[in-house]
């Protein structure tokens, strides 16, 4: 495949093009990693927290509030090249950048769903009590159908985000898009000009975000207008 781009563009904006391209698959590889663990965690948070235990809510309130307080290149730092440091281990840029996004995507699609939740009205609640339902069996017939629609379009459109987010990792040594980019914009080739590496970069990482970013807006606007018509079809 390289001696393909090669062949097509030349050294040595082929092997730049290949190379780019083959370190968005580590891109591509985090993003998941971060949005399917901070997605776990992120329902358990959810959970805790619109449940009746208030110590508990509190507990994971303040959970919430740290990693959404602590920027996430400073996690990057901590996990990926203090605590090593500290503790004279060796962590894998890997298990560092995948865990540090998992913590800061968790608490980002946590509050995300629990705003979903509450948004849902409080009769709604009432009405299932009124019925003699469960507190379990209330959430998981009315309220969460219902708040699934809301936080469908803000879910996908917080993937942008941590795409965008995992370009940081390269402080850490995590050899990712972004740092080959960075490599090849540093090094004294001919051809490899920042000016040139760096718009090659920007288009790539749009090529990943933009889909995204449209099915967000298509689900927003397809949710958004099916929730008015429900809405209307109920007044009428």
């Amino acid at each position: 495949m390289k001696d393909l781009f090669v062949s097509l563009l030349g050294k040595p904006f082929g092997i730049v093009v290949f190379q780019l391209l083959e370190a968005t698959q580590f891109t591509i590889y985090l993003s998941l990693i971060a949005f399917l663990g901070g997605g776990l965690i992120g329902v358990c948070v959810t959970a805790i927290r619109v449940s009746p235990m208030s110590w508990l809510r509190t507990v994971f309130a303040a959970y919430t509030w740290l990693f959404q307080s602590v920027p996430l290149l400073m996690l990057l730092f901590l996990l990926g090249l203090g605590m090593p440091r500290l503790f004279a281990i060796q962590v894998d840029p890997w298990f560092a950048a995948g865990l540090a996004l998992t913590l800061y995507t968790s608490a980002y699609l946590s509050e995300v769903w629990r705003g979903a939740i509450t948004s849902v009205p409080l009769g709604q609640h009432e009405g299932g009590r009124a019925l003699g339902l469960a507190f379990a069996q209330i959430m998981i017939l009315i309220i969460l159908p219902q708040a699934f629609r809301l936080a469908i379009a803000p879910t996908v459109g917080f993937m942008v985000q941590i795409i965008k987010g995992t370009s940081l990792a390269y402080i850490i040594g995590f050899h990712d898009l972004m740092a080959i980019g960075k490599r090849w914009a540093n090094s004294p080739v001919p051809g490899t000009q920042p000016f040139v590496i760096y718009p090659m970069m920007a288009m790539i990482y749009f090529s990943l975000c933009y889909p995204l970013s449209l099915w967000a807006r298509h689900l927003e606007k397809r949710l958004g207008s099916t929730s008015s018509k429900g809405g209307a079809a109920a007044a009428a």
